[in-house]
């Protein structure tokens, strides 16, 4: 971005999938580089900041091919990649378990579309086809995938709320199971937390939105229980191979890694894991 720095460049992880015709990242607005770049597509998009709280815009532009003329509306990009990353050999596992914390999740946002994009793709194959013929049709790759969110920050869910309803309204075999967790409230169950769980279950009864996060999935408080999340894993895919990958403050790590150990030594099931800290 020489119009922000000629200097700087970042890394930032891709959040479109392997089969979009498009590229995509999320990147956060924290420091003057990221606010400059913000406020240079913000212009040049005449984007409008839907919530306060949300910390990233959804600025959509298009890719300017070698010989082709260049559109001056929009700041001049310089992409050196894609490189590799922990996450990148999903596939050759039976079960993931995908963990984000806060800006960690963008790494399996990729990952969730790429498995969502094979389920309507199935799906699709299962429509125009005579399925009393016994046809069915398996892509290779993971046949279950859980994902856990955990953020501070009630705006953060804005970030994917697209993705989030896109799963929850097309993955009908339940292939992919999300979990959201907003740790600035107090756990399920403590009296300080009961009016808004309340409010929160009613809503989500009659509607079928989450108040808290504003997409169709449920946002549970506090922060997850790894060991139950392991042990329930374990206990529903026997011999099973599945891949842990994190992504996230290295705070987490050797908690996941030594349960991951644990869990390996002590069941049937094999779990691999693999962090990326920032």
């Amino acid at each position: 971005m020489p119009d922000v720095s000629p200097f700087e460049w970042h890394p930032f992880s891709i959040t479109s999938a392997p089969g979009d015709d498009y590229l995509s990242v999320h990147i956060r607005t924290l420091g003057d580089w990221t606010s400059e770049l913000r406020n240079l597509f913000g212009k040049a998009c005449e984007a409008e900041v839907t919530s306060k709280k949300a910390t990233l815009a959804r600025l959509e532009t298009t890719v300017v091919a070698h010989g082709l003329a260049e559109d001056t509306r929009f700041p001049k990009v310089f992409i050196d990649g894609p490189y590799g990353a922990p996450a990148q050999n999903y596939r050759k596992y039976d079960i993931l378990l995908l963990i984000g914390l806060g800006i960690g999740a963008t790494p399996f946002i990729s990952i969730l579309k790429d498995l969502l994009n094979n389920i309507k793709s199935n799906q699709e194959m299962e429509s125009t086809h005579d399925t009393e013929l016994g046809c069915s049709f398996k892509t290779n790759g993971p046949g279950r995938a859980y994902f856990y969110w955990v953020t501070r920050e009630q705006g953060s869910f804005e970030w994917f709320k697209s993705v989030m309803n896109e799963v929850a309204e097309s993955d009908r075999d339940d292939v992919i199971e999300m979990h959201n967790y907003l740790t600035s409230v107090y756990e399920e169950g403590d009296a300080r937390s009961a009016l808004i769980a309340m409010v929160q279950s009613l809503q989500h009864a009659k509607n079928g939105v989450d108040i808290v996060s504003g997409s169709k999935i449920r946002t549970h408080f506090a922060r997850p229980n790894w060991r139950k999340v392991f042990s329930d894993l374990a206990s529903a895919h026997k011999n099973s191979r599945i891949g842990v990958f994190y992504c996230g403050s290295p705070t987490l790590t050797k908690t996941l890694r030594d349960l991951s150990i644990e869990f390996s030594s002590t069941t049937t099931t094999r779990f691999h894991f693999h962090k990326e800290n920032f």
